[in-house]
């Protein structure tokens, strides 16, 4: 991998565990809805105009389903889980359950195909489900019911990712540009609703939920998905992947150095099994992190 695709790796990663972050920061005071419609919608706008000056099409009228089908389960489904999760859990957690995505779309990927994964596969997921049990063991410790609650729609975001990658296998044939733009704005729209039925705000926001709030939709949706469609460009869609590996270290980063989030021994150790559990069940390797024998097939977004 050349230096400047490492960078932009590392970048994406760093932006993409900032993500937990910033959600956790404006989750408790706007609520899940009004805080996703603000992410995609800011995003869908900056796409937009960014489609303009590079005069790429968006064919909604041919599209529209299939951007619908994205929208919904790769970025409305998960993004709102996520938020509701981050009322309650740590970013770091977050940034953890987040990561099991590539996990459960191998479990999705079986039951489309209705065909079992190999052997390397299902132990990749035993251990993950391993993982998944030490995180929530450890977290429900103080706070049952809230946590509980919360781990389940940190994990139904990771299987929404799942669904939508295994639905990517038979999509239409669209540009990742297209996917990208296309399904934020369906995503705004199926978040509009939920949004305007939300209850008023008990105050107004601070400056650092706004801030969190414009980072969120510009940095992590819009900006996030420029280096992501050139790092696919230049390594393919399977090394582009890596960034999966990468995402917890910074939400774990950013979590302890500006939220003093502490990091307890069944977040480490639940953690470790997740990732190495995806790693087993996608077949990862470290030879990903070199050229030869690339995919450079257009791919879903992986991060948040």
């Amino acid at each position: 991998m050349k230096t400047a695709s490492l960078a932009r790796l590392l970048l994406l990663s760093a932006i993409w565990g900032a993500s937990f972050l910033f959600m956790r920061i404006g989750a408790p005071m706007l609520g899940p809805s009004l805080l996703i419609l603000a992410r995609t919608g800011l995003a869908a706008l900056f796409l937009a105009l960014l489609a303009i000056h590079l005069r790429q099409a968006l064919d909604a009228r041919r599209h529209w389903r299939h951007y619908v089908l994205l929208g919904l389960f790769n970025s409305a489904l998960p993004f709102l889980l996520l938020a509701h999760a981050a009322q309650t859990l740590s970013a770091s957690l977050l940034s953890i359950l987040n990561a099991s995505g590539p996990l459960w779309a191998t479990a999705v990927g079986a039951l489309w195909l209705r065909s079992l994964p190999a052997p390397k596969a299902l132990a990749g997921m035993l251990l993950g489900l391993i993982g998944v049990g030490l995180l929530a063991g450890g977290e429900t410790l103080g706070q049952p019911k809230a946590s509980a609650q919360a781990i389940a729609a940190g994990l139904g975001a990771a299987l929404s990712y799942g669904i939508a990658s295994t639905y990517a296998r038979t999509a239409p044939a669209v540009g990742v540009f297209a996917n990208a733009h296309g399904s934020m704005w369906a995503a705004t729209l199926l978040v509009l609703p939920l949004a305007l039925a939300a209850p008023p705000l008990p105050a107004s926001p601070t400056l650092t939920v706004m801030l969190a709030v414009v980072a969120l939709g510009i940095v992590c949706s819009g900006v996030a998905y420029l280096l992501y469609f050139r790092l696919i460009a230049d390594i393919g869609a399977a090394q582009a992947l890596t960034v999966t590996y990468l995402i917890p270290l910074f939400g774990i980063l950013w979590g302890v150095l500006f939220l003093d989030e502490a990091v307890g021994w069944y977040t480490l150790l639940g953690g470790v099994a997740i990732l190495a559990g995806t790693g087993l069940a996608i077949g990862f390797s470290l030879s990903a992190l070199w050229p030869a024998g690339r995919n450079k097939k257009a791919g879903l977004s992986t991060g948040s």
